[in-house]
């Protein structure tokens, strides 16, 4: 189980079955269906205390997010889109990170992150999906070629969650797929490098 890459699902909203948290569904289910273990983090998970790098208290559940960071091999984000970009409760979350500055992978370093954004509208949804490709970077991660866009003014999916329409399907899984793809292929030459210097 071990050797699986952990691929983390963050994101979603506090309503329970948002686009969102469905989406992060169907991209995690592809990363399962690729060799990954996965853990999920979303809606009463997000909701969290604004980060205050000043504090050193962190609650049960901030600390349960700053672990699942330091130990994931992939992150998958997804976010709706507020206003043209992420919403607060992702990106507070993501401010989190900030408490991984001095570990030995700082904050996100080489660390697999597929992208997901939901938005009513084509202009909201692509301007969040650039915002989380430009946090992504900022945090040292690889983004995968891939990034999920949904188009919610559209049916994407049905009573039951589950996806309707083919594009979005298509995104969603290969986005799962990649995260994984990258990050064994990262764990595979850190394997590769420590056997050579043993």
């Amino acid at each position: 189980m071990k050797n699986r890459p952990l691929i983390v699902g963050l994101g979603g909203t506090t309503r329970t079955g948002s686009s969102s948290e469905k989406a992060l569904g169907i991209s995690l289910r592809a990363a399962e269906r690729a060799g990954a273990r996965t853990l999920r983090i979303d809606g009463a998970g997000l909701d969290l205390p604004t980060y205050a790098p000043e504090r050193k208290e962190r609650t049960e559940a901030a600390l349960a997010l700053i672990t699942a960071l330091r130990e994931c091999d992939g992150l998958i984000i997804a976010s709706p889109s507020y206003h043209g970009s992420v919403s607060g409760l992702v990106k507070n979350a993501l401010d989190y990170t900030e408490d991984l500055a001095k570990d030995e992978r700082v904050y996100l370093d080489g660390c697999a992150v597929g992208l997901i954004s939901c938005g009513a509208g084509w202009q909201g949804a692509g301007h969040a999906l650039t915002t989380l490709r430009s946090i992504a970077h900022s945090l040292r991660a690889w983004p995968t070629p891939m990034g999920a866009m949904l188009n919610t003014t559209m049916r994407v999916f049905d009573d039951n969650g589950e996806c309707v329409d083919e594009s979005a399907s298509f995104q969603l899984e290969t986005v799962g797929r990649q995260v994984v793809e990258f990050a064994s292929m990262r764990r595979s030459i850190a394997q590769s490098s420590e056997r050579l210097a043993a």
